[in-house]
């Protein structure tokens, strides 16, 4: 079996994880429950209710719980932290679902109602106005799953490679610029809906977030007449497979050594987008931490700070520092995660 981030992995149950990232054990993948059936989990949040309560979305630190409290067979070692993460062994997976398979099934299909019509018109739009094809992008999200809501889900999308991933965001800048599609930012100018967000970062401003994600593209609306709303759409990066270094073999050892901010300059973006995120730096300052020299790189792992910045710009950020130890080198790393102080964490660039 082979997995990549934003593969879903479903259970006897019906719960429905997400693969996340790209380091894993041998035959294991580290994942994210995101979903589980009504007749095992329920919820109070609207928010969370998929299809006609046929299953409920988890949020925060919900489904870790769930997992742990109910489920505790769906762990495993994560050697390098010795630590159990949630996650499945291969022997544990009912069925698979890739959204690169789903979205040619849906693009091969006479459209069942407005909202799969809509996702259909806007691959045939961007591929004819640019080189990427179909084969590039894939869907997940509740139209993956099938429990989508016509006049209430959105379109969630993925984008594979890193080139594709250019090109995608310029195409976007010029279709946002020209509003072809009825497309836009979601970002520039924010949606009113942004601004009603639950804001719980204390380090990281709720006007820093728009400014970053307005630039990143991938975030966008379409004013649809022919649905009576307003449609979100999200492009999410995700690796091609010969982009795909598997890092977990390579790592011995992952030690805590506490609270780090620091200032630095982006050395190498080329994953920055990606989750997990990982951006080759060069330290300029130690504002709280410990005073070392060899901290290489951020690994961030929350889809806030994916690509928040570019080559030779300048960041602050705020997080757990960690010592690396491998077969050949020891360094220290910047780490981003579903972690303590969650919400103290930061990566911005500075202006």
């Amino acid at each position: 079996m082979k997995f990549r981030d934003r593969d879903f992995l479903i259970t006897n149950e019906r719960i429905i994880f997400r693969v996340y990232g790209y380091c894993h054990p041998d035959n294991a993948s580290i994942c994210d429950v995101e979903y589980a059936p009504s007749d095992i989990y329920k919820s109070d949040d609207i928010r969370a209710i998929r299809g006609k309560n046929q299953y409920f979305k988890f949020y925060f630190d919900g489904g870790l719980k769930f997992i742990q409290e109910n489920y505790p067979q769906y762990q495993v070692f994560y050697r390098p932290l010795n630590a159990k993460l949630v996650g499945l062994t291969y022997n544990q997976v009912s069925e698979v679902r890739k959204p690169e398979k789903k979205l040619q099934t849906i693009l091969a299909s006479y459209p069942k109602d407005i909202l799969v019509s809509k996702t259909q018109e806007l691959i045939d739009f961007i591929t004819q106005h640019s080189t990427l094809k179909s084969k590039d992008f894939g869907v997940f999200g509740s139209i993956l799953h099938d429990f989508y809501h016509v006049e209430f889900s959105d379109i969630d999308l993925i984008i594979y490679g890193r080139k594709e991933l250019e090109i995608l965001r310029e195409i976007l800048r010029e279709f946002y610029k020209k509003k072809y599609f009825d497309l836009r930012n979601e970002f520039n100018p924010p949606d009113n809906a942004v601004y009603k967000k639950n804001w719980r970062y204390t380090n990281y401003s709720l006007e820093d977030y728009i400014r970053d994600n307005a630039r990143k593209q991938i975030y966008a609306i379409i004013d649809s007449k022919d649905i009576g709303r307003k449609i979100k759409i999200e492009f999410e990066p995700v690796k091609k497979w010969n982009e795909i270094e598997n890092e977990y073999n390579k790592i011995d050892k992952i030690i805590p050594e506490g609270w780090i901010k620091a200032t630095a300059r982006i050395t190498d973006s080329k994953d920055a987008f990606y989750i997990q995120s990982i951006y080759e730096i060069e330290i300029e300052e130690i504002i709280l931490g410990p005073q070392i020299d060899d901290i290489k790189r951020i690994v961030n792992y929350l889809e806030e700070f994916r690509g928040q910045a570019q080559n030779d710009e300048k960041i602050l950020v705020e997080g757990h520092l960690e010592k690396i130890i491998t077969k050949n080198e020891e360094f220290h790393q910047i780490t981003l995660s579903y972690a303590s102080s969650y919400h103290e964490q930061n990566l911005k660039r500075l202006e």
